[in-house]
Parts: C-alpha cells; structure tokens; sequence
C-alpha cells in the first residue's frame, strides 16, 4: 500500500484529480453553511426568489443569479455537490457489490453456473445503457432513489465481467490450492484469498465510474426523467437554463451565468474523478 501511494504521489494528474475531489467533497460536507436552507423545508430542494420566467444576474441575494422560475443557482450548485456524490458513491459501491458476487462465485464455481450466469451478464450487456437507463427510470417515475436503482440495476455486469476474468486466474494460484489442501472451506477460500487479490480492477473501475455515473444521472435529470422539479441536482439546472442558451438577438452570451455555473460543476467533478482512477489504472 506505501508503494502505491508514493507512486499516485508521484502522478501530478492523479494528485490535481485527487484535490478536485477533496474540494468536492468538502463542499458537500459544508453545504448547511455554505447555502443555509429555508427552516422547515427539504435542503435539497432549490430555494426559489421569485416565480419569474426570466433569468435573473446575481445580486446580494443570489449569488450566481437565478435562472428561469426564480431558481437560486448557487444553492443549486452547492447542494447538488451532495447529489453527485450521493448518486455516484451508492450507484458504484451497490452495483461493485453485486457484480463481484455474481462474477466471482460464477467463476470460482465454473462449468454450468459459469455458462448460465455470463449469459445473463451478456443479456445486461447487449442493451445500451443510457436507453436502459432512461426506461426504467420513466418507468419507475421520478426522483433520485429512482435513479440509484435504475443505474444499479444495469451497472453491475461491467462489474461482474471484470471480476470473473481475474478469479479465473487467481484461482489457480498455488496458495489457493495449499488453502484447499489445509482443508479452508470453499467460503473462507473465496473471501480470504481470491477476491481480496483480484479486487484491484474493481477498485480502478469504481473510482472512474462515480464521475461517469454522476455525469449520466445529471444527463437523465437534463432530459426530463431524473430528479423532480427544484431539486438540487446540476443536470437539471442546465435544463432550466436551456432555454437561455443562445443568449437574446445581439447578446448571444447574455444569460451566461445560467448554464456556465452547472457546466463548470460537471466538468470538474468528472474530471477529478476520471483523472484519479486514470491514475490508480496506470500504477
């Protein structure tokens, strides 16, 4: 482990996304002080100034501005740093969970477990993701625990697939079969000695996903079909601000603040989280 984080130290990139989602992080945790919500009402949902359809430069009361129904963009920003990280953290750790069960068990038992199980990944596999994704949360109706489960519901074959090709080797390993001849169950077998060294991949794979996930929820938010109307959640203040986008005849750039802030969020979350596991791949 020291040998691994001196090399990640070593990394520039690694080490600026690793900031990035220390930064982040430290904005989510802090958010009751940075944007106090109304008393009485869900923190997570945006405060609004006004009910006006035209977006509004900041001023001492909003920040950032607002955006189209009065919005707040700051509180939005601010408290959405706790919908990514919420969203991106359950869907990666609950989708992790499931698929190394299935790929490891159907790897360490193999033969017809090993064909039915990969099959069914394959069955996962073969629908694109966002479609997937996108159904079943129109299915499921709106808000973000909606979300979490449709994502983890077609999240964990990467997951699956990933861990059974590194059981597959591991297994044949020799301290694997001197556990077996020292009479170590099949169980103590498989959590003792198999996943904790084929777990590494996983562990790369997570930690690039949590932004790839948190980037898909705020795409499903954009569209209509992620979280309800004035949550806190920066895909959806870009669905306020789409209207603005091309600014009024002259002013192209007029409304700017409306969909910069949200985009900027997105960006360096994404990129934090994308440059960090880039780095744990590369050591």
């Amino acid at each position: 482990m020291a040998n691994i984080l001196e090399k990640f130290f070593k990394q520039p990139l690694g080490v600026f996304g690793l900031l990035i989602i220390l930064t982040w992080v430290i904005v989510a945790i802090l958010a009751p002080i940075l944007a106090p919500p109304t008393d009485g009402e869900n923190p997570y949902m945006i405060i609004r100034h006004s009910f006006s359809s035209l977006p509004k430069p900041s001023d001492d009361v909003a920040k950032f501005g607002t955006t189209e129904g009065g919005y707040d963009i700051y509180y939005g920003i601010i408290w959405g740093s706790r919908t990514a990280l919420i969203v991106g953290l359950i869907t990666v750790i609950c989708s992790s969970i499931i698929g190394v069960l299935v790929g490891g068990i159907s790897a360490y038992c193999g033969g017809v477990v090993d064909n039915i199980t990969m099959r069914i990944v394959d069955l996962f596999m073969s629908i694109p993701f966002l479609i997937a994704v996108i159904v079943m949360t129109i299915v499921l109706g709106k808000g973000l625990d909606k979300i979490i489960i449709a994502l983890i519901i077609f999240g964990w074959p990467d997951y699956a697939r990933i861990i059974r090709s590194e059981v597959l080797a591991v297994k044949k390993q020799e301290y694997v079969s001197a556990a077996k001849s020292m009479g170590a169950t099949p169980l103590r077998i498989f959590f003792t000695h198999i996943i904790p060294n084929s777990i590494y991949p996983v562990i790369v794979l997570i930690s690039i996903n949590i932004g790839r996930i948190s980037l898909v929820a705020a795409s499903l938010s954009f569209v209509g079909v992620g979280a309800e109307p004035g949550f806190a959640d920066w895909g959806q203040m870009l669905s306020f601000a789409r209207n603005w986008i091309s600014g009024i005849p002259g002013e192209p750039f007029h409304y700017w603040y409306t969909y910069v802030y949200p985009s900027i969020a997105i960006f360096t979350f994404v990129l934090g989280w994308t440059l960090f596991g880039d780095t744990l791949r590369d050591i």
